[in-house]
């Protein structure tokens, strides 16, 4: 087979790398359905025949990163405590198959990293011109949904360990900062019907930014995003920082927030809350769009933490400027920006300049001035989600804040393992090898592994995070 492809005449590179591939995707499908037939058969000799009473074949696929195999298992009948009769596939419920719906864990975090950066039609276009599978952007959208959910019911269950006091983090930090803004996405209904703008919660919690680097980097900066009404999304964030710190021990939480009502009326009591210094100085320079000296006075007064001067100071900018002509909007502008000033007082003042008497950061780490979120929003949840004419359903929205948040964490695909198991057995491997039909098996003289030249080459997977059963990938291939 091999000397056919290089020998075709008039053959390109281009060719050739394609016709390689799709050789080596048909070996390791045709490996996978030999594995899991051979993995079947060994059940259903080793299975309790008094409970599981066998009722024939039937067919299936699992979809991977080299192409569908297609397999038959076993099929049984049992009785429940109850009574009841039920169906199942015994090899399904070993490998876990109904986590993600047949999709390997491979191609599900393949599908997971190219849908978090990518439209699911684009992501579907990567996945079918870059792997052995073709797949629709329905499909890579269904991987979403499930993922998505499952993280959701994570959330339920550690906001309930949470309420139960069952939570036991032990790390201890003295400071904690936290940050939390909205995202307004664009949203559809039924029938695709457009719906108003909603706002997606993001929030973001640190320990205080690196020293000694040219770069703003965050020392231990967890995200969490989703469409939950505010008094559950605060409860999910709370249950985050107590799943990962000792919160009895903080001895400071500080807030940074947009003055946004459900931003100041966080969980716990206690935190301290600064209005975010970019939404200041926004204001400012919306609402003072035609007075450059105005403009620049308010500010530094705000810099300078005279927030009453400040607070004066916009009063009589807005008396000034009232002529009482049609279309004339300053003293109506200042009016506005007085009043989110003044419905945000006690924020204004940010926590450098409140003389907090702050214990020392620990070692490597710095304490300056906050306001990441606008950041964290653009690089988490805008850039895939805003743009491009996109519209959102409610539970779409919300799926794919989970996948995004995640892997801003570094935590995608520890949750695609939870929910898809790898498909190689070590112990099954020399049996599938030697079943392989002589028609589609390379030919080789001699002894040994007749694939050892096909795959003795360098193995992505080996950079990749080890789980179980790529070690097991590994010591057969490598």
């Amino acid at each position: 087979m091999m000397n056919t492809i290089v020998e075709e005449k008039g053959i390109t590179f281009k060719d050739l790398e394609k016709k390689i591939f799709k050789y080596v995707c048909d070996i390791g499908v045709e490996i996978t359905q030999k594995l899991l037939e051979n993995k079947d058969k060994e059940i259903h000799r080793s299975r309790d025949k008094s409970r599981y009473r066998d009722k024939g074949y039937r067919k299936t696929s699992i979809k991977t990163i080299y192409g569908d195999v297609t397999y038959s298992r076993h099929i049984y009948k049992t009785v429940n405590e109850d009574g009841s009769i039920e169906f199942i596939y015994l090899l399904d419920e070993y490998l876990n198959m109904d986590k993600i719906g047949l999709i390997s864990t491979n191609l599900a975090e393949k599908i997971a990293d190219c849908v978090t950066e990518e439209s699911y039609r684009a992501a579907a276009d990567v996945i079918s011109n870059t792997s052995g599978q073709t797949i629709s952007h329905g499909g890579v959208w269904k991987v979403v949904q499930r993922l998505g959910e499952r993280v959701t019911e994570e959330e339920a269950h550690m906001v309930k360990e949470f309420q139960a006091d069952t939570i036991q983090a032990e790390k201890e930090i003295d400071v904690l900062f936290e940050e939390m803004d909205g995202v307004w996405l664009k949203f559809q209904g039924k029938d695709h019907k457009k719906m108003p703008k909603q706002e997606m919660k993001v929030a973001t919690i640190y320990e205080g930014w690196k020293a000694d680097t040219t770069r703003s980097s965050l020392v231990g900066k967890k995200v969490l995003a989703g469409m939950e009404k505010s008094e559950e999304f605060h409860e999910k964030r709370e249950a985050q920082i107590r799943s990962i710190y000792n919160a009895d021990e903080i001895k400071y939480r500080i807030l940074n927030g947009d003055g946004g009502g459900w931003i100041k009326d966080p969980y716990d009591p206690e935190v301290i809350y600064q209005l975010d210094p970019f939404h200041v100085k926004k204001a400012i320079k919306d609402k003072i769009n035609q007075s450059e000296e105005a403009r620049t006075d308010i500010t530094a007064l705000y810099e300078d933490g005279k927030i009453d001067y400040m607070l004066d100071y916009i009063e009589m900018y807005a008396n000034s400027v009232d002529t009482g002509k049609e279309g004339d909007k300053r003293a109506e502008k200042a009016w506005e920006l007085y009043k989110y000033l003044t419905d945000n007082k006690e924020g204004l003042l940010s926590y450098d300049k409140r003389n907090l008497n702050l214990p020392q950061p620990p070692e490597g780490v710095c304490y300056k001035k906050m306001g990441v979120q606008e950041n964290q929003n653009c690089t988490v949840i805008t850039i895939r989600m805003k743009g491009k004419r996109r519209r959102w359903s409610i539970s779409g929205a919300n799926n794919m804040a989970k996948l995004l948040y995640k892997k801003e964490n570094k935590e995608l695909h520890r949750v695609v393992e939870r929910y898809a198991e790898e498909l190689i057995f070590k112990d099954e491997m020399p049996e599938i090898i030697e079943t392989l039909s002589a028609g589609r098996s390379p030919k080789k003289d001699g002894k040994g592994n007749i694939y050892v030249d096909l795959i003795g080459v360098y193995i992505p997977i080996k950079e990749a995070a080890m789980t179980a059963a790529r070690k097991e990938f590994v010591k057969i291939f490598a």
